[in-house]
């Protein structure tokens, strides 16, 4: 059983056993949060369930494991011919996420 949920503005794949990383979510480590904007639930043996745009009554249980910040990426910025060159770094704040069951409708 998989279900597609949506947090943060993307959308992404959940199995339960399965960790994810999304974005930044304001709890802490070892607490157990809910997850409703679910789009599809697909059980092992039947059709999937499609949500319009969300599947009613559906719900994703996960375990917050880390809040962390990702590899660093580079930015630059470069004019020619004029000497200007910019370097910026930056880190993204992310929350890994342990599935723990996936309840449909």
């Amino acid at each position: 059983m998989y279900a597609i949920v949506r947090t943060g503005g993307r959308q992404y794949r959940a199995e339960p056993g399965q960790s994810i990383d999304v974005e930044r979510l304001p709890y802490e480590e070892n607490e157990t949060i809910e997850l409703t904007d679910v789009l599809l639930v697909v059980p092992d043996d039947g059709e999937p369930i499609i949500g319009q745009p969300v599947v009613e009554g559906a719900a994703v249980k996960a375990t917050v494991i880390k809040q962390g910040r990702g590899r660093k990426i580079f930015v630059w910025k470069y004019k020619p011919k004029e000497r200007y060159r910019r370097r910026r770094g930056h880190r993204q704040y992310f929350t890994r996420l342990r599935i723990d069951s996936i309840s449909g409708a």
